[in-house]
């Protein structure tokens, strides 16, 4: 086996911009300091809503050309935040942007939604047995908000984990790897709460009006994180990452707006719950390196085999 990264990260999500919303402070803070962070996309998100006027002929409805623009907003995203190795679950366009749960988009061929769960599961398997990754980011089993490719991600991730550890399971994809910690994105209540009030005390920073915290994938009591990563060294990466996202991303200063112009807080912390694995600080605290109590992973630029 070659010589890995000490510490190697994997995150799995549905469209372009979604990893940058979510993750972009912990994935510059880490790429920064020497991990291997590791990005695979499920789909070109072509049912995307596009924001600016003068990109709106690339819908789906008009020219249907948004899915390869997003692969460019991607790329770009992925240099802001130091990021090298981004790939699309099983190659690009294999799965196409399922839309809005309830839609007849759901429904098409080829849509990320209708894929079988192990053949979509196995494309990540070959990732993860290649990559090794100790820490993977994915979603809850509602997908933080209940779109079906975000609900789908979910499954072929965890799917995925489960395959890649079994031996027996397709050895023509590699080696079988334990990944030693999963996480869920989330997002505390009160931080949450926090960010929508400072966003009040502005007027709304500009945008015609402010979302509602039921409009923030992955809000949960408090009590339910178990991870934080200060970013905060990292925000402006992370902002010029969501900027580059600009079809679907409006951002004015530490808020932002998708398609529906309803401002919400852009979070420089990002949080997460350990659903897999055992956590590197003692019950009741919260750790602050997802890779945490993982023996040989605490150098932050070291090499070791894997």
């Amino acid at each position: 086996m070659k010589d890995l990264p000490a510490r190697r990260l994997l995150l799995v999500h549905a469209h372009p911009d979604d990893e940058s919303i979510n993750n972009g402070a912990t994935m510059a803070r880490y790429a920064a300091t020497g991990a291997q962070v590791t990005l695979v996309t499920c789909t070109l998100g072509e049912e995307g809503e596009v924001i600016p006027a003068e990109l709106a002929h690339l819908a789906p409805d008009r020219e249907d050309r948004l899915g390869p623009h997003r692969v460019g907003e991607l790329a770009a995203a992925m240099k802001e935040l130091g990021v090298s190795d981004h790939r699309f679950l099983g190659g690009q366009g294999r799965f196409r942007d399922s839309g809005m749960m309830g839609l007849e988009q759901n429904h098409r061929d080829g849509a990320f939604w209708n894929a079988d769960v192990d053949e979509a599961a196995a494309y990540l398997v070959e990732v993860i047995r290649s990559v090794r990754p100790q820490v993977m980011v994915t979603y809850d089993p509602d997908g933080g908000y209940g779109h079906p490719d975000h609900i789908q991600a979910h499954r072929v991730a965890m799917r995925a984990a489960e395959l890649a550890a079994e031996h027996a399971f397709r050895r023509d994809l590699g080696d079988a790897h334990t990944i030693a910690k999963i996480y869920w994105n989330r997002v505390p209540r009160s931080v949450a709460e926090e960010g929508f009030a400072r966003l009040r005390d502005l007027g709304g920073a500009d945008f015609p009006g402010i979302a509602e915290i039921t409009d923030i994938p992955g809000v949960v009591d408090d009590s339910g994180i178990t991870t934080e990563i200060d970013g905060a060294g990292y925000a402006d990466r992370k902002t010029a990452a969501m900027r580059a996202h600009a079809t679907q991303i409006a951002v004015e200063g530490r808020f932002f707006a998708l398609s529906n112009d309803l401002g919400q807080p852009l979070f420089a912390t990002e949080y997460y719950q350990l659903v897999s694995g055992e956590a590197g600080a003692p019950p009741g605290e919260r750790e602050y390196d997802l890779f945490a109590g993982l023996e040989g992973s605490t150098g932050p630029t070291g090499v070791t085999a894997a």
